[in-house]
């Protein structure tokens, strides 16, 4: 029972981490771009130029223009800041999963000149509005006037919301059409920088690094989502490795289990042990009755923790909302999370490695009993019987 349970945990555990990070990484990368390409000092005025460079790129699928920008939303009496991202619909689909995201409305409804804006989820339930309101946009950007420092203010229509699954973008970020966001923050026909889509999302950093190398511009940043991302990511894996090592100690602990069971099972059949040696048996094949003994316990250990560990890790979607009507606690709140959803995903290489070094614990925890067992004198154990 103690191997099984930490045996199924480990399984849990591991295959939640693994869910959660992939799920992080596509969510990020949905709305965030796999390569970004921007001017260190201001606007990028010819990015038509940039990306056809980066687009020679062969790993390089499709790459799309953006402003981004701060702003603050006013609607009635709620007001919410927000980064304001410019874009073009068409060039967007094609480098995010904006399309699949959306729940209200549509990222095409953006349109030139039309003032048309869309927002997260969560963001539009703060401001309360709903498809159609007018929402008024404010940059920080002022006018000045003789009078004062006067804020730019433009009024926007809400045509379509979306949601990400992450709570970051779906509380803070709003798009709007890029020559919209062009002309209320004066950029005229600059960009903040073009986003890259590649083939390959792990294959990020090279191409950062050759793009860095052959885009003639001047004075362009190019980063990659592992940089823009890196210390959250790294915190996961940490986290990862450190909850595997804390759960093998307790396979540890159960494996040692195995040690005492053994010993007992050792003083209890002192003289059952002395018969057989006296018949004639030798000292190796009385270990290798308490080596088979301890393994047994490991092996049905090892299987009962296997399957519920499956079991749990692949049906996570229906135990946690069960728990939760149990306890009647909320034990995910993607506020703190930041996805809507435990995620779960079971890699067969974390199994086979969870089995072979919980078995070989489990063998080892075996060997010294067995060998004391192997060293019981027939006649010292026989003396009082």
């Amino acid at each position: 029972l103690g191997i099984a349970l930490g045996v199924g945990a480990l399984i849990v555990v591991l295959s939640v981490m693994n869910g959660f990070q992939e799920e992080l990484r596509s969510r990020i990368l949905g709305v965030a771009s796999h390569v970004q390409v921007q001017r260190f000092d201001g606007g990028l005025e010819n990015w038509q130029q940039v990306a056809d460079d980066a687009q020679r790129n062969p790993s390089v699928l499709a790459s799309a223009p953006f402003v981004q920008e701060q702003g603050m939303l006013s609607f009635d009496a709620g007001v919410r800041g927000t980064i304001v991202r410019g874009v073009i619909p068409d060039a967007e689909d094609k480098v995010a999963d904006f399309a699949s995201y959306m729940k209200v409305g549509s990222l095409d409804a953006l349109q030139a000149g039309r003032f048309g804006i869309v927002l997260g989820r969560d963001l539009a339930q703060a401001l309360g509005v709903q498809l159609g309101d007018k929402l008024t946009l404010i940059a920080p950007q002022g006018l000045v006037t003789p009078a004062a420092v006067l804020p730019r203010v433009k009024q926007f229509e809400l045509v379509g919301v979306f949601e990400a699954g992450m709570f970051e973008y779906d509380s803070g970020l709003a798009l709007v059409h890029i020559a919209d966001a062009q002309a209320l923050y004066r950029l005229g026909d600059a960009v903040s920088g073009v986003r890259l889509k590649l083939a390959d999302l792990f294959a990020a950093p090279r191409v950062a690094r050759e793009l860095a190398a052959h885009i003639t511009e001047p004075g362009l940043s190019v980063s990659d989502w592992t940089r823009s991302h890196a210390n959250f990511f790294r915190a996961v894996a940490l986290e990862k490795t450190m909850m595997t090592l804390i759960l093998f100690l307790i396979v540890a602990v159960a494996a040692f289990n195995i040690v005492s069971t053994l010993v007992m099972a050792v003083q209890e059949k002192y003289a059952d042990i002395a018969i057989l040696r006296t018949l004639g048996a030798s000292p190796a094949s009385i270990m290798t009755i308490f080596v088979l003994q301890g393994s047994i316990i490991g092996l049905v250990g090892l299987l009962a923790g296997v399957a519920g560990g499956l079991a749990i890790a692949n049906n996570l979607d229906v135990v946690i909302p069960a728990l939760e009507t149990v306890t009647g606690a909320t034990l995910w709140n993607k506020e703190i999370y930041y996805i809507n959803e435990l995620p779960s995903k079971v890699l067969p290489a974390d199994v086979i490695s969870i089995v072979s070094v919980s078995f070989v614990l489990t063998l080892l925890a075996a060997l010294y009993p067995s060998w004391r067992a192997s060293q019981v004198n027939p006649a010292e154990a026989l003396r009082y019987e």
